[in-house]
C-alpha cells in the first residue's frame, strides 16, 4: 500500500509539474499577429508611393563606399571591359539568376559584365571604369534616372534588387 501512494503520488506531482509548462495556444496567437502586422507593415512601407525630388543629390566619390576584391570576368568577351572600379547592382550565388539579370538589363541597353569573386559568388557590374570618380558618377547618373521615373520601386519590382543596394567594387590583381 505505501508503495502505491508513494506511486500516485509521483504520478500526481508529474502531471502537475509538467501540466503548467504545456504552452497556450492564444500567446503563440498573440505573438503571430503581431509579427503578421509588422510585416504587412513593412510590405506597405514598399508599395506606397515615394516622392523624390526633381533634383538627384550628388554625392562626392570620398564619401561612397568601396570593397576591394579580386574578381575575373566570366566570360572572356568582358576581358577587357573590366576595370579598376566597378558599379555593381547585384551580387549573386547563382550563376543563371546572375546571367538572367545581365540580360535584362542588356535588353535595356547596358554592356553588363559579370565576374566572379574567389568565394564563387558572381558579381552583376553596369559600367567599369579605371577611375573611382568615373564609377561613382556613372551609378549616380544610372540611379537618378530611375528615380526620376517618379518610381523609386521600379527597380525592385521590375528586376527584384533592391533600389539603395548597388555598390562600388574595386578590383584587386
Amino acid at each position: 500500500m505505501n508503495k502505491k501512494l508513494i506511486g500516485i503520488g509521483l504520478a500526481l506531482a508529474f502531471v502537475i509539474a509538467f501540466g503548467s509548462c504545456k504552452p497556450k495556444q492564444s500567446a503563440y496567437k498573440s505573438v503571430y499577429e503581431a509579427a503578421k502586422e509588422r510585416e504587412m507593415a513593412e510590405n506597405t512601407t514598399y508599395s506606397t508611393p515615394v516622392s523624390i525630388p526633381e533634383t538627384t543629390p550628388t554625392y562626392t566619390s570620398s564619401a561612397e563606399s568601396v570593397r576591394k576584391e579580386k574578381v575575373t570576368p566570366v566570360y572572356e568577351s568582358d576581358a577587357n571591359e573590366l576595370k579598376a572600379y566597378s558599379v555593381v547592382i547585384a551580387a549573386m550565388a547563382m550563376k543563371p539568376g546572375a546571367e538572367s539579370l545581365k540580360e535584362r538589363f542588356g535588353n535595356e541597353g547596358y554592356n553588363v559584365i559579370l565576374a566572379r569573386n574567389d568565394q564563387g559568388m558572381y558579381r552583376v557590374i553596369i559600367a567599369s571604369y579605371d577611375s573611382r570618380e568615373q564609377a561613382v558618377a556613372k551609378k549616380n547618373e544610372i540611379l537618378g534616372r530611375y528615380r526620376s521615373l517618379g518610381d523609386a520601386s521600379t527597380l525592385r519590382s521590375k528586376y527584384g534588387i533592391p533600389f539603395d543596394d548597388w555598390w562600388i567594387l574595386q578590383r584587386e590583381y
